[in-house]
């Protein structure tokens, strides 16, 4: 979950309410964030950002498997799980950090797929504004209401497939670039867009540059007839477009 927030207390009320219902399942909860009093009177952890996710540029394989490891222990300690609210608007100060962690981002969300690990992040809008956590939103299957227009996350524990949902239009052509981008260069890519409201013809060429880019194929899966009677109009090389029930 990636929640976008207006000031501190905001977010702070929503992982209250976040952490409590993971103490309630039985997991054990952490808060991550800069000083200041813990959300919840419950057992669990508070630790710094930087602490948790390093004062460098974040390795996004190694930050994954740093959270495998806790949350194993958590296990290995008796609970059901690990659940974690961070606050992470300090770790985006530039470009290079942002794609780390959306890279990250999209990591971890495969990983939640099948690990007793929940999470939601909080993005300060004052601190990064709203273009940036859209390039962050949007790799989360869900988001505060309005903070990216379409939702592009992992479908399977498999690499290769991804879910693709929401509106994609001339607004979002880079946004949608940079996200592919993000995602798992080199594969051969299975996008499920049964979920897509609407997708254009820009859009299309969008994903047939990509595929044609990281040389590999790209399936787009789609509930649309009018989606594939408009790839057949523009004929992509590098995509093919399936009509599922």
């Amino acid at each position: 979950m990636c929640l976008a927030y207006d000031d501190a207390a905001e977010f702070r009320t929503h992982a209250a309410d976040f952490l409590t219902a993971g103490v309630a399942a039985g997991e054990h909860v952490w808060f991550v964030g800069p000083a200041g009093p813990a959300p919840i009177d419950a057992p669990g952890r508070i630790i710094d950002t930087a602490q948790a996710y390093g004062a460098d540029l974040l390795d996004p394989a190694a930050q994954v498997a740093a959270y495998a490891a806790a949350t194993d222990a958590a296990l290995a300690a008796g609970y059901t799980g690990l659940r974690v609210a961070a606050d992470v608007s300090t770790l985006l100060p530039t470009p290079a950090h942002r794609d780390a962690f959306a890279r990250y981002e999209f990591a971890i969300g495969r990983y939640m797929l099948t690990a007793p690990f929940r999470a939601v992040c909080g993005y300060d809008r004052a601190t990064l504004g709203d273009a940036v956590i859209a390039e962050l939103a949007c790799l989360h299957p869900r988001a505060t209401a309005g903070s990216a227009p379409f939702h592009l996350y992992p479908a399977s524990p498999r690499p290769g497939h991804v879910h693709l949902t929401g509106e994609l239009d001339v607004t979002t052509e880079q946004l949608l670039t940079t996200a592919l981008r993000r995602t798992e260069p080199g594969r051969p890519l299975v996008l499920h867009g049964e979920q897509l409201d609407f997708i254009d013809h820009r859009s299309l060429l969008v994903l047939d540059r990509h595929a044609e880019q990281h040389r590999t194929t790209l399936v787009l899966r789609t509930r649309s007839s009018a989606v594939r009677r408009l790839a057949e109009l523009i004929e992509p090389a590098h995509i093919r477009v399936e009509v599922v029930a």
